[in-house]
């Protein structure tokens, strides 16, 4: 299918819009923004605006919901995907089977049910995952607690099918960016206590939206999740935030 030139320039605009936005970010702190990966959340974007996307340069693609993005992953060529919605039980082998990396995974029921399928499905290639962390203790948030994830951590690492990247969270609703600070500071200060018992805790740390990735980035985001910001405004869709 031949591509609208004048979407995928609007995209390469979009693009580098936001990659100007974390460059900003990134030097008012001494950070190199070549360690922050933008993830496009491409959720409710029909497939042929996703390929434009990616012909735009933006090749790592966020979906929330695993059966969204196995029909997307299928019709889209060059890109890596991230699943940042929550992984019901039945959709478990499906998104280990199409995701490169799962950046939700909030409990040690989860990641047991994916290390015994990424065993199966990819062996000798063990599966990227984020732990999920509601450092801001939201109650209608899932994930870890902050001690949750403390005293499990030790088992996940063990876990010989997955490999803990890091973490992520997904903050609350916020007027301000500002007013997001202090999840991003919980995540990136947690994150730091944890990886000093467990060295197997990779140094991800997987938050920021369109309203707040500046903030997060210069707080120690390495991963931002953007959807508005690039895609433009979207229905909303009764699920959890996982882009802002």
């Amino acid at each position: 299918m031949r591509l609208d030139p004048d979407e995928v320039e609007a995209f390469r605009r979009a693009r580098a819009g936001v990659l100007r936005r974390i460059e900003a970010a990134a030097a008012r702190v001494g950070r190199d923004p070549a360690a922050v990966t933008l993830v496009a959340v491409s959720k409710t974007v029909p497939a042929e605006r996703v390929r434009a996307a990616v012909a735009a340069g933006l090749t790592v693609l966020g979906e929330n919901r695993v059966q969204e993005g196995a029909a997307k992953a299928a019709e889209v060529a060059g890109a890596r995907w991230h699943l940042l919605g929550p992984v019901q039980a039945n959709k478990a082998r499906r998104a280990v089977e199409t995701f490169d990396t799962l950046e939700a995974v909030g409990s040690l029921e989860l990641a047991t049910r994916l290390d015994r399928l990424a065993g199966e499905l990819r062996p000798g290639r063990p599966l990227p995952v984020l732990l999920q962390v509601n450092v801001a203790g939201d109650p209608a948030k899932s994930g870890f607690d902050e001690a949750g994830v403390e005293a499990v951590l030790a088992e996940l690492a063990a876990m010989p099918n997955l490999r803990l990247d890091g973490l992520m969270t997904i903050g609350r609703l916020v007027p301000t960016a500002q007013e997001a600070r202090p999840a991003f500071v919980a995540l990136r200060e947690l994150a730091g206590r944890l990886r000093r018992v467990e060295p197997r805790l990779g140094a991800d740390l997987s938050m920021g939206m369109s309203d707040d990735f500046e903030v997060a980035v210069e707080e120690g985001a390495t991963i931002v999740r953007v959807g508005r910001a690039l895609f433009g405004a979207r229905p909303a869709v009764a699920e959890p935030a996982t882009e802002g």
